[in-house]
């Protein structure tokens, strides 16, 4: 562990992002009796959280633990012992070239993520985006898997898999997230991990959609089936292992996502699939959702790769190309038939 590294922090542990989930993770720390640094870059909202110890932003209601102390000195975030990523795909790039500035170049520091999704443009994975940057100073990992924010901040039971390229890695940064009702695995599938997470935000907006448009529970089954089966040919074409896709962090918070309202891909698919234009969407949910942009990533990778990806590629019409959602409905349904394996 590293955590004997010779540090003037008195944090253990910063989490970066102070969204709904870096919020929730800051807590789930704290209950591990870790002083936790709960780092925001929006004005003011450090200190909002600090005057009402709570997220009133993100996590309305949820008392803030003693143990965590909202900050937006990003060089003090920066040299905790530890640190935890929780910032939008599209910042990832720029919050990890900020920290490596920051760290010594002596010492190897783990840095978990739990954004899911892919850097856009570049259609790149994290880990790959992080390669890029850090390099070998620092041990990357991610935290992932069937977990709303508000439930884990709450302490309800929640199970969630860290993964990093050597189970020891794993092991060491799993033991962060552990209290009594958080049950934490590990996994060496570090490109899995992170393409389960990704890709099942995409299904959970087309699951959004069906229910919108009143097609009921029989549609929404196989829809997540039929995504399980999209995410699994695309996840190991990118490098993951299958087992991994019937695992928490693939079918697990697929069937979270897809089904309950708590998911914001779902809310947005659901305002869709109600009338709602994109921008009419996002602004009803009033946060990111990271599934667009990752319908995007989905639909060039499935492109370039030749993988069929019919799912992803309907949300893909329907958010960047203005199709009606009832059409692209009929053009799922109108695909020629094949053996369910297939």
């Amino acid at each position: 562990d590293s955590s004997n590294t010779v540090n003037a922090s008195p944090y253990r542990v910063a989490v970066i992002g102070a969204g709904s989930w870096g919020t929730a993770l800051a807590l789930l720390l704290a209950r591990c009796k870790q002083q936790t640094l709960l780092w925001s870059g929006e004005p003011g909202h450090a200190q909002a959280m600090a005057q009402s110890a709570t997220n009133e932003t993100y996590l309305p209601g949820i008392p803030l633990d003693e143990w965590v102390t909202p900050s937006d000195d990003f060089v003090e975030a920066a040299n905790a012992t530890h640190l935890v990523l929780a910032v939008p795909s599209h910042a990832f790039r720029d919050v990890l070239t900020r920290l490596k500035t920051q760290l010594p170049s002596n010492e190897r520091r783990y840095i978990c993520w739990g954004t899911k999704g892919f850097e856009p443009n570049t259609s790149l994975l994290l880990s790959d985006v992080f390669d890029e940057v850090m390099a070998k100073h620092a041990i990357p990992a991610v935290v992932s898997g069937p977990s709303f924010a508000g439930e884990v901040a709450r302490g309800l039971p929640s199970a969630l898999t860290v993964a990093a390229e050597h189970p020891e890695d794993a092991a060491i940064v799993a033991a962060w997230f552990r209290d009594q009702n958080t049950r934490v695995y590990t996994s060496t599938d570090l490109r899995g991990v992170q393409l389960g997470g990704a890709i099942k935000n995409v299904m959970a907006i087309a699951a959004g959609i069906s229910d919108g448009l009143g097609f009921g529970a029989n549609a929404r089954a196989a829809l997540v089936t039929r995504g399980l089966a999209e995410l699994t040919r695309l996840g190991q074409a990118l490098g993951g292992r299958a087992d991994t896709f019937t695992g928490l962090t693939g079918l697990g918070d697929l069937i979270l996502t897809c089904t309950d309202d708590q998911s914001r891909n779902r809310r947005v698919g659901l305002a869709i699939g109600q009338g709602q234009d994109i921008s009419q969407a996002l602004k009803t949910i009033g946060q990111e959702a990271e599934g667009i942009n990752t319908a995007r990533e989905l639909y060039r990778q499935s492109k370039a790769l030749g993988v069929e990806m019919p799912i992803s590629e309907q949300v893909y019409r329907i958010v960047f190309e203005g199709l009606n959602p009832e059409e692209a409905v009929t053009a799922l349904l109108s695909r020629e038939a094949r053996a369910e394996g297939s």
